[in-house]
């Protein structure tokens, strides 16, 4: 996740460079259910509207959450599926809660209702992630739901009504990238605390639907609107956040858009951007899915690294006998292609692997969802380039 908020902060009040801290564990996704209303476009979990069996039980979970409080982990995102669906989902949340950890519900928003939302400000959610993939009929479509738009920004409007802190959830392909600036008009007429925006990721229906990926361009345009949007919030000094995730290079951007607007702090931002260093997946976030198997992160689920029925996850989660963790785990990442050669490695990371893996077979290659041009990043033109839009085979280099 790239905090955007945090380093425009850093912008308007510059804070010395301390030694990093490292988090005391990772941050688990916890996928307790895989039944979900909806039939999203790009679900990395192909969730349906039916019961999955083997799923955890509730004291097998509750056994599951002792071993991740004496690992230290510090946060656990109650995701699904839709969660809501899930019989024990208060309780299981209440005993995070009194357990310490921060708590967030990963929701479609569309059940949050008059019916339970007294029962959700019960439990003190930290946070509530809601989807909203577009307005009103472009959110239907991509949810596979008509109505689904106004059912989730109800369940919103319910959060805050509560005082839930609650924010939007967006993942943008060329067939919605149309709705962001709506969208973050939206998030102001509506006071919603947080925005995260999510770049297409290759998993589940979203690696079926990949030849949608939005194209290079139409993703710096996206960047350039939610930096400019999160700047002018930033100078109103509001508290609304501004996230994205699954593209590191969107670190690298905005150390260009802070070269164009503020080139005094270049430095200082790169410095702090190096410190941050990109990718985490297999570091600093995990998943468990719904049948009890650790991933890397939500996005691997292709890739399980043993179960939580047969070995505790304070086990499973520091072992590098597993090459992709040995490699994840690696500092820095030995990655191929063009990654290998960027001048600004040190801030993404070698962005998202699971990308490279789909499009490749291979893991370690370049990530295919770079948008920035080989110039920008020092790399030698004329090799070859792997990009995913308009096409899905290696293609010659072209500036983005």
């Amino acid at each position: 996740m790239f905090r955007i908020t945090q380093f425009m902060q850093e912008i308007a009040q510059p804070t010395p460079l301390l030694p990093k801290r490292n988090p005391p564990g990772p941050v688990v996704i916890w996928n307790l259910v895989r039944r979900c209303n909806l039939a999203c476009k790009h679900c990395y979990s192909i969730s349906a509207d039916t019961d999955f069996p083997g799923e955890l039980s509730t004291e097998e979970v509750f056994t599951v959450m002792d071993d991740l409080k004496a690992f230290r982990v510090p946060v656990l995102i109650l995701s699904g599926g839709e969660p809501l669906l899930r019989p024990d989902i208060y309780p299981i949340a209440q005993r995070a809660k009194a357990m310490g950890f921060y708590v967030a519900l990963s929701s479609n928003g569309t059940l949050i209702d008059s019916t339970n939302i007294d029962r959700i400000a019960e439990v003190g959610f930290d946070y509530v992630g809601v989807s909203l993939d577009g307005i009103a009929e472009t959110h239907d479509r991509f949810r596979r739901q008509t109505g689904a738009f106004a059912a989730s920004l109800n369940g919103i409007r319910l959060c805050r009504e509560r005082g839930v802190k609650v924010g939007i959830r967006y993942t943008m392909t060329e067939d919605n990238a149309h709705d962001l600036p709506r969208l973050l008009d939206l998030l102001e007429t509506e006071q919603i605390d947080k925005f995260y925006f999510s770049h297409l990721n290759y998993a589940g229906r979203g690696n079926r639907n990949r030849k949608d990926d939005a194209h290079h361009r139409t993703t710096r345009q996206a960047m350039d609107v939610l930096f400019d949007t999160c700047w002018r919030s930033v100078q109103a000094g509001e508290s609304r956040e501004f996230v994205t995730g699954n593209n590191d290079a969107d670190g690298v951007y905005l150390l260009f858009w802070v070269r164009r607007h503020f080139p005094h702090l270049e430095h200082h931002l790169r410095a702090k951007l190096a410190q941050w260093g990109g990718n985490a997946s297999g570091v600093n976030v995990a998943n468990i899915d719904n049948l009890g198997n650790v991933h890397p992160d939500t996005m691997w689920w292709h890739y399980p690294l043993g179960n939580v029925r047969e070995r505790p996850f304070s086990h499973i989660w520091p072992d590098v006998s597993d090459p992709l963790m040995a490699g994840l785990k690696a500092k820095p990442r030995t990655i191929k292609g063009r990654c290998s050669q960027c001048a600004y490695f040190d801030i993404c990371g070698g962005n998202t692997r699971v990308r490279a893996q789909q499009l490749t077979g291979d893991p370690w290659a370049e990530d295919p969802a770079c948008y920035l041009n080989d110039e920008e990043i020092g790399v030698a033109a004329g090799a070859e380039r792997l990009t995913v839009t308009p096409y899905h085979t290696p293609r010659r280099r072209v500036a983005s």
